[in-house]
């Protein structure tokens, strides 16, 4: 019987060797069946703009012997691939790439890539410059990054994307949904990462997908239909097909039956059998398989030769059908479905992919990156201010260097800290050349107005300013000069905020013999306050690491004088020489820890005072006269030693905080206290390698905290993370609340999650969240706020206190793809010592229902800080020949105390891009959380508007289009919705903005007369 079945098969196998070979043609024509499975394929790329190598490493596919990953080859291939079958799809997101190979393409390949386009075989979704981090990165730049890649999307191809999708990104904001979704005209949301647990009892439930209400204010009015999907962003596993990777084993489809291997019956029974899994935990009848993941389709046939055979296969076994498909169409069918969603509010932080992995350490991972990426947005914004007062230069210099700059490092794997040390300083080196350019766009337009005989737009300015990018380490050659000699230093102070403002400015200065003027001649209020060693070490060190120079003077004191700045506009002061030294700070350090002391040190000149003891130096009380607040308090720092994985090879890593114990810090050092007539400051020395300045202002009534720690030992081998915490008594009973990416507030609880019952296995990093703006607690009577100068990670772990994670120093790397410990050096001649930080946050103690006020006007302010721009005088009077004031805005308005301007650009066109934020949530505040308005005849005063068209978020569509188009979603239990309040039209003859809280309106405006822009 073996030797007939032996013969048997050697017949059928010369039967198949001697058959004749036929060309096969795969149907792959398949759309939607009702009433069946719908398989929708969905062929993807995923490319980080930056992560183990820099953003063009992975364009060009140099630098191989980190990863081979090569764009270039990823878009060169899908063309072909594309056109071989016009039932292939292909999404694309990030522009960043998609910009590059654009423009290498010939004008046929282009309108080839056109037509794929407008066919809908390719699809550009998401269509910002990158996939932005929601975590780490701000709402401002998040905004900003989408609409320079929208708006080139519209521009070249007449398209708006209609897709949300941040697949990578560890955790997802609120702010997403609503803002980033819903607000540019999304009509779904996809994302990958969710906690581990969140996504086991979504499984369960089959509520991966939901009707995302991410704001409280807007509500329904700004929601989206959102999808997690089952696993990761990559194929269902055994289907994956990427030439030369073997990091997967996936059969190909073998139909051929004059070859050995042949198993299509095989191959269609698990493509079924995985398809209906994931129908399981899904609703309707469609589910998605996302056909790629990082860096795939170098060679797109081999992704698509599969995806053809599967289509025609599984189709003609009839018990599921297969589609190729894209998340425009998916989502399509799942709103013609009608199916009714479960809703989702708040956001989906902290994310945990499995036991004691809480990637909650990127809040903070390099911070300096993080605190640069800050302070460049904010130029960025007051660039463009004054681009647009100038005009706009169509040869340069101009902002979009750094708008590229700075839209490509809003990237998940850039901001967030988690990429290799060599691509972070890509990103550092491309925010310092876009910081260039923009800088002579700044110089010169603040020129251009300055100078009395030339009008705005003139492209010959004589006035030459300088500016301080260095200034937070002490260095500014401007006014490190000796004014001895008659020279006057011009100090042209810009305010970009849209009200009038007051602050103090601090400059470093060579003597005490100086004195200020404001622009009317009348001398002010200054002060100095010496520059203790601490500072003259961190500046001498750093200038000669950054400027390859050890800086020439040596500055004895910072000069601080009160600068008053109308809206949109600036204000002068002069520095110059005199005989009496002005007010310098009285000194006393007589407060030492050992001393055996028991007086109380009381700090601040005006209504905020801050209780120390005297005998250790430790502040104990907050009180403020015009509030009658009167708290204890306490600030304390400490360090968490970092797990190094050796128990279950979960360390604590540039992604991942894993702490393995917790040590206070105890001070070390005397403190110091200098007083004056507009600050008192509080100098502490904490320990070897932490350093904090608390100033407390006349005029202000919160103190500011400046820090300065590093470099972090790491001789004992052990990776640490550095925290201050405040503490107070207030019963916040469990709660606190945190921003979303810098807007709206979301109240956290200890140890709680609302959407699943948490199995609490890490009590202090599972209780991490991200902060852009800040935090705060509260009970019945008091609220404590703190604000933040960049991202970092915070917490409440116990009651009445609030925790910030201020930097990290780690030494082993925590397994999720970077592969390098998170250990930032800066070196002078190859000899390298630890990161050291320069940073601040800044606290305040409210009654009940008062901080909301202080947490958005002041937050606003720290992120827009005055602009400064130094210039010196020969001889002349400088208000008799310069303009010495000046406000964009009409001399008689300023912006009402609920509302921003958060971009003022002047376009290609010459047509300005305005977006007006309402920067209260609904019942935040009894007085500003209500509709606001703005006069637009009075932001343009000397401008004759022609046209105002409200847009899109992100300015690719009109507001009206778009809402017209939006998909009006069924959900779950829902009864008739309240009504959200938004702005009205606006008037074309009252020129009249509505902002409702939370509101972001868009427009572009047009006006009458032809705008000149310079050509250089």
């Amino acid at each position: 019987m073996a030797v007939q079945r032996l013969c048997l098969l050697v017949f059928l196998a010369s039967v198949f060797l001697c058959a004749e070979s036929k060309y096969r043609v795969y149907n792959t024509t398949s759309g939607i069946v009702p009433g069946k499975l719908n398989v929708h394929l969905v062929p993807h790329s995923h490319d980080d703009v930056g992560w183990l190598k820099t953003i063009d490493q992975y364009y060009v596919g140099s630098n191989t012997s980190i990863q081979g990953a090569c764009v270039q080859n990823v878009l060169d291939s899908l063309v072909p691939a594309l056109l071989a079958d016009k039932n292939r799809k292909f999404i694309y997101v990030e522009q960043a790439f998609f910009q590059r190979w654009w423009r290498d393409q010939s004008e046929e390949v282009q309108n080839i890539v056109k037509k794929l386009v407008s066919s809908g075989q390719l699809e550009l979704i998401n269509g910002g410059m990158c996939m932005h981090d929601e975590a780490t990165a701000h709402y401002i730049d998040m905004i900003d990054q989408t609409t320079l890649g929208h708006r080139f999307i519209k521009e070249e191809f007449n398209v708006t994307p209609r897709i949300g999708w941040q697949i990578d990104p560890f955790g997802h904001s609120a702010v997403q949904a609503y803002l980033l979704g819903a607000e540019v005209g999304f009509d779904s949301l996809f994302f990958a990462r969710i906690d581990y647990q969140d996504r086991t009892k979504r499984k369960n439930e089959k509520s991966l997908e939901v009707i995302w209400r991410g704001s409280k204010s807007l509500a329904s009015s700004a929601q989206i239909f959102a999808g997690a999907f089952p696993e990761n962003y990559e194929p269902p596993s055994n289907f994956y097909y990427e030439v030369n990777d073997d990091s997967t084993d996936s059969p190909i489809v073998q139909d051929d039956i004059n070859l050995f291997d042949y198993n299509v019956p095989q191959r269609v029974n698990e493509f079924i059998a995985a398809a209906v899994s994931q129908a399981n935990i899904t609703r309707t009848n469609h589910i998605m398989w996302t056909m790629g993941t990082d860096f795939k389709y170098q060679y797109a046939h081999t992704w698509f030769r599969q995806m053809d055979k599967f289509i025609h296969y599984v189709n003609q076994d009839g018990r599921v059908n297969a589609l190729y498909s894209t998340p425009s169409i998916y989502t399509d069918a799942k709103y013609a479905s009608k199916e009714s969603w479960p809703i989702k509010t708040d956001d989906f932080f902290p994310y945990a992919d499995r036991v004691n992995a809480y990637w909650t350490g990127y809040f903070t991972s390099r911070p300096a990156l993080k605190g640069y990426v800050r302070a460049m947005s904010a130029y960025y914004l007051a660039a463009r201010q004054l681009e647009y007062f100038k005009g706009r230069s169509k040869l340069g210099p101009n902002t979009d260097s750094l708008a590229d700059a700075l839209a490509i490092v809003q990237h998940h794997d850039a901001v967030t800290g988690t990429e290799k040390q060599h691509v972070a300083n890509d990103y550092a080196k491309r925010l310092s050349i876009g910081y260039t350019e923009a800088e002579k766009v700044v110089a010169a337009s603040l020129a251009c107005i300055a100078d009395s005989t030339s009008k705005i737009g003139s492209s010959n300015p004589q006035t030459k300013f300088q500016q301080c990018p260095l200034l937070n380490i002490s260095y500014c050659p401007p006014s490190e000069v000796d004014f001895s000699n008659g020279k006057n230093l011009v100090i042209v102070v810009y305010n970009s905020l849209g009200w009038m403002r007051e602050d103090v400015i601090r400059i470093p200065v060579i003597n005490e013999n100086v004195v200020v003027r404001d622009s009317k001649g009348k001398e002010i209020e200054s002060q100095l306050l010496p520059l203790l060693n601490v500072s003259v070490a961190i500046r001498n060190y750093h200038v000669t690491a950054y400027l390859g120079k050890h800086p020439r003077a040596r500055p004895s004191y910072w000069l601080a004088f009160s600068a008053t700045v109308p809206p949109l506009g600036f204000s002068t002061y002069i520095v110059s020489y005199t005989k009496r030294a002005a007010a310098t700070s009285e000194r006393q350090t007589e407060y030492k820890s050992e001393s055996n002391q028991n007086d109380t040190i009381e700090v601040g000149p005006g209504n905020l005072k801050l209780i120390y003891t005297g005998k250790e130096g430790k502040l104990t009380q907050y009180i403020n006269s015009r509030s009658l607040v009167k708290e204890s308090v306490q600030q304390s720092y400490s360090f968490y030693s970092a797990d190094d994985g050796r128990v279950d090879l979960q360390a604590s890593g540039a992604y991942i905080f894993r702490p393995n114990g917790t040590h206070p810090i105890k001070s070390v050092g005397k403190v110091t206290v200098l007083r004056g007539p507009l600050l008192d400051e509080v100098h502490q020395r904490i320990n070897p390698w932490i350093y904090q300045v608390t100033r407390v202002y006349k005029v202000k009534e919160h103190a500011e905290v400046e820090f300065t720690i590093g470099p972090i030992p790491k001789d004992d081998g052990i990776g640490k993370e550095i925290v201050t915490q405040i503490t107070t008594d207030l019963k916040s009973n469990k709660k606190f609340y945190t921003d979303s990416s810098g807007r709206d507030f979301i109240e956290r609880v200890r140890d709680y999650r609302k959407d699943w019952n948490l199995e609490v296995n890490q009590p202090i990093a599972g209780n991490y969240y991200p902060i852009n703006l800040g935090t705060y607690i509260k009970d019945d009577s008091t609220e404590l706020s703190v604000l933040v100068d960049r991202s970092v990670g915070g917490a409440s772990i116990v009651d009445g206190q609030l925790e910030l994670m201020l930097h990290r120093r780690l030494v082993a790397d925590d397994s999720r793809g970077v592969g390098e410990a998170l250990n930032e050096t800066v070196c002078i001649h190859n000899e390298c010592t630890g990161l050291t930080i320069v940073g601040k946050y800044y606290l305040r103690i409210d009654p009940s229902g008062e901080g909301a006020k202080w947490r958005r006007s002041f937050g606003q302010e720290i992120y827009s800080p005055f602009l400064l721009a130094f210039t010196e005088q020969d001889g002349d009077d400088w208000t008799k020949s310069h303009i010495p004031t000046f406000s964009g805005m009409d001399p008689s308005y300023v912006l009402p105390d609920n509302v921003a301007i958060i971009t003022l650009q002047e376009l290609e066109n010459g047509k300005v891009l305005l977006r007006l934020a309402h920067l209260y949530e609904i019942g935040e505040d009894k007085d500003l959380s209500v509709m606001s308005s703005v006069e637009l005849k009075k932001v343009f005063p000397k401008k004759k508007i022609k046209k105002v068209t409200e847009m899109s978020l992100s300015a690719n569509q009109g507001r009206t289009e778009m809402e017209k188009k939006r998909l009006v979603w069924k959900v779950e239990g829902s009864s008739k919705e309240p009504k959200v309040l938004r702005g009205g039209p606006v008037d074309a003859v009252k020129l009249v903005v509505e902002l409702a809280p939370m509101e972001i309106r868009t427009f572009v405006v047009e006006f009458n007369g032809k705008r000149t822009t310079t050509k250089g």
